[in-house]
């Protein structure tokens, strides 16, 4: 296979530059089935997540299609498709920075946090439990720009917006619709009410992990790896 490795620090769009390269070469002609995820993973060194990444990439830019339970083709028309834009930072990379960022932010407010503040996050996340498959995903931007307006600082809370929004960039948007991120509700809700508990115990610590299990349950939902856990479980079984 004409693959070169990839460098583990860049971006899923180095292996959707390399991959649509090769289509644009005629190394993969019009109707050509790709690799599967797992193998291209190991021929280019990268994980599962970032292949997967690249894959939508490629197919935005109009170079290959995903046929359900077929497999990932190369489009009839790829010679005439366009280059590939920006279409959004790694969903990886965004909830994995979140952790970091919004972690020590929930650890901050948990110090900071008066009760109004409190009070206001309870509310939403009860909006949130009432409304459920329906709700307003900007319930969830309320709340998680809620714990950083609770430090005092608009800095802090302009930038957990910045991370909140990138989640409707082409790639996030769509991986996100085909794990189904919407129906997490559940967990999701229950995630924030241990924030919401921490803080109002004004428990660093546990407010901080709190929000970075929280966020890393979302990261394993984009990436596949939790139902790569309940496979390797039920094979323990």
């Amino acid at each position: 296979m004409p693959f070169q490795p990839i460098d583990s620090q860049r971006l899923y769009q180095k292996v959707a530059d390399q991959i649509g390269e090769l289509i644009r070469a005629g190394e993969f002609k019009p109707g050509h089935r790709l690799p599967p995820e797992r193998d291209l993973s190991k021929q280019l060194g990268v994980s599962r997540p970032v292949v997967r990444e690249a894959m939508i990439a490629l197919e935005l830019a109009g170079l290959i299609e995903v046929r359900t339970g077929a497999g990932t083709f190369v489009r009839e028309a790829a010679n005439g498709a366009e280059a590939l834009g920006d279409v959004g930072h790694s969903p990886y990379d965004i909830l994995s920075s979140r952790m970091v960022i919004e972690g020590e932010i929930a650890a901050i407010a948990a110090r900071e946090a008066g009760p109004d503040a409190v009070a206001t996050l309870s509310r939403l996340v009860d909006a949130m439990a009432r409304a459920g498959v329906e709700s307003d995903p900007d319930l969830d931007r309320q709340f998680h720009v809620g714990i950083a307006d609770a430090t005092g600082s608009a800095v802090l809370a302009a930038v957990v917006g910045w991370l909140w929004q990138m989640q409707y960039a082409p790639v996030f948007a769509i991986l996100s619709e085909r794990v189904h991120l919407a129906e997490n509700l559940e967990a999701t809700v229950q995630g924030h009410r241990a924030i919401v508990t921490a803080l109002e115990a004004h428990d660093a610590a546990t407010a901080k992990a709190a929000m970075c299990e929280h966020l890393a349950q979302v990261r394993d939902i984009i990436t596949g790896e939790s139902l790569v856990a309940a496979a390797l479980a039920a094979e323990v079984q």
